[in-house]
């Protein structure tokens, strides 16, 4: 902190009342007459006109007469004109002004001397009720007055100015001790508050870990750091041992923190590298299986390299955008040719679809099959169709099963007739006949229950399917 200004009645602007002592040289000057010379060069007389540049004098204290008049009565002046001042029952010599027009100018002289230190001890009174004077200042202003006081060249009451001056030196010295104590509440404060400033850092230190924020960290600690500077510019003076113990803790947390950032970039260097690596690894396969047609096998690989770049850390976000770019690049290669492949796929199992459809129309066309002759003549052309149908290839899964289900229906249906016919010509079909009606009626029965209670349409349509065939069986043994 920069040193203040003490204050101190040197300090104060004094005023002397030394008589002016005569110019001989400037009584004799006198204007005189001088032939006129070259206008160019101006004559001693032009010079004897022009006003002789004076600096301003200092305003002199203006005191009331009464108490010039109460001064003057503590001095006498003899015929020498030497100034005696009384003490007590003592008199002593002040001084001396030879050229006195009378004794009051020459008693005048010392009076104001003695008004102007009497206003030094008010003034330095009223300095004692201030709010910022210093400990140090009140010392030197004592001393200066009490040694200006001791035998002093002014003309009067020199014992009320002692007097003045030892109740100054009391109320000084209580101002010291209210400073002092001042200054103990003020310390502690001051201490206390950068201790908090401190204790602040330490727990954003004691807060370090994987989670960190580390530039906003570095903000806060910034901030406290500015916080403790301004503190020393406007706080009081906090002495040394506190202070370097503070500074001591504060400084120490701020080179924890630097230390402990400088390992965390260099793992997250490390890691980053280690990240580079991995990924680089993962684009170069990438880039191999990029124009592979096993759609299935490279898809699931794909998949594998995908969960191994989401484990594998980051490498910064610059290189991270850029090796994400082109392993982003080489999976689309792959997922776009297998999309085309699908897209081509699905346009073929349309087309399969609707083939499969007609011979569906010529194999349905196949029913009722009446007799044993009608269902070897269906068996012989659903034959065909169906030699057709497995060369026709894949339809769509969702169309898969309702296709196949009704083709079955028609099979089926050609099939109960034929097994009926045959059991005609078994022995024991008569034997196992009324039994097999039985059954049939049961389970067509509960077959109406499972279709009225069916929502699926496509399980509807199967136990419709179901249904017919054993109706057709049920009309076979009757």
């Amino acid at each position: 902190m920069a040193d203040e200004t003490v204050t101190t009645p040197e300090n104060i602007s004094q005023s002397t009342h030394e008589p002016e002592q005569p110019s001989d040289q400037a009584a004799a000057a006198s204007p005189a007459s001088t032939p006129a010379s070259k206008p160019s060069v101006p004559s001693p007389a032009a010079f004897a006109k022009k006003a002789p540049s004076i600096p301003p004098a200092v305003m002199a204290p203006t005191y009331k007469e009464e108490d010039l008049k109460a001064a003057r009565a503590f001095g006498r002046v003899d015929d020498k004109g030497s100034v005696f001042v009384r003490e007590g029952d003592q008199e002593r010599e002040v001084g001396q002004f030879p050229d006195a027009a009378n004794q009051e100018e020459a008693l005048d002289l010392y009076a104001h001397r003695y008004l102007d230190l009497k206003e030094k001890l008010d003034l330095f009174a009223q300095r004692l009720k201030s709010s910022n004077i210093k400990a140090k200042e009140i010392d030197d202003s004592l001393k200066s007055l009490d040694e200006e006081t001791q035998e002093p060249a002014v003309v009067g009451n020199i014992a009320a100015l002692r007097a003045q001056l030892a109740e100054l030196m009391n109320e000084g010295a209580a101002k010291k001790t209210q400073l002092d104590e001042e200054r103990k509440v003020a310390l502690d404060k001051a201490i206390a508050e950068r201790t908090a400033i401190v204790e602040q850092a330490e727990a954003l230190i004691a807060g370090l870990g994987d989670s960190t924020n580390w530039r906003q960290t570095a903000d806060k600690l910034r901030s406290l750091f500015d916080q403790w500077q301004e503190h020393q510019r406007t706080s009081v003076r906090i002495d040394k041992k506190h202070a370097d113990e503070l500074w001591k803790r504060f400084s120490g947390t701020r080179s924890a923190f630097n230390q402990a950032r400088r390992k965390w970039a260099q793992e997250r260097d490390s890691s980053r590298s280690q990240a580079r690596q991995i990924k680089e690894s993962i684009i170069s396969r990438a880039n191999e299986l990029k124009n592979s047609t096993d759609w299935g096998a490279t898809s699931r690989e794909f998949n594998q390299l995908m969960d191994q770049w989401k484990t594998a850390g980051r490498a910064g976000r610059k290189d991270d955008d850029s090796l994400w770019a082109r392993f982003r690049e080489a999976a689309d290669v792959f997922f776009n040719a297998r999309q085309a492949d699908r897209d081509k796929m699905s346009s073929d199992e349309q087309d399969n679809l609707q083939r499969k459809e007609a011979l569906l129309v010529k194999a349905e066309a196949l029913l009722p099959v009446k007799d044993e002759a009608a269902a070897k003549q269906a068996r012989q052309a659903l034959a065909k169709i169906q030699e057709e149908w497995d060369q026709i290839g894949y339809v769509p899964r969702s169309d898969m099963r309702r296709i196949e289900s009704r083709l079955d229906a028609v099979d089926r249906q050609i099939k109960t007739v034929e097994e009926a016919a045959w059991k005609k010509s078994d022995p024991e079909a008569d034997a196992r006949k009324s039994s097999f009606q039985t059954q049939l009626e049961s389970q067509l029965a509960e077959l109406d229950q499972q279709i009225a209670q069916a929502s699926d349409p496509t399980k509807k349509q199967a136990l419709e399917a179901e249904k017919a065939t054993k109706e057709q069986w049920l009309k076979a043994i009757q």
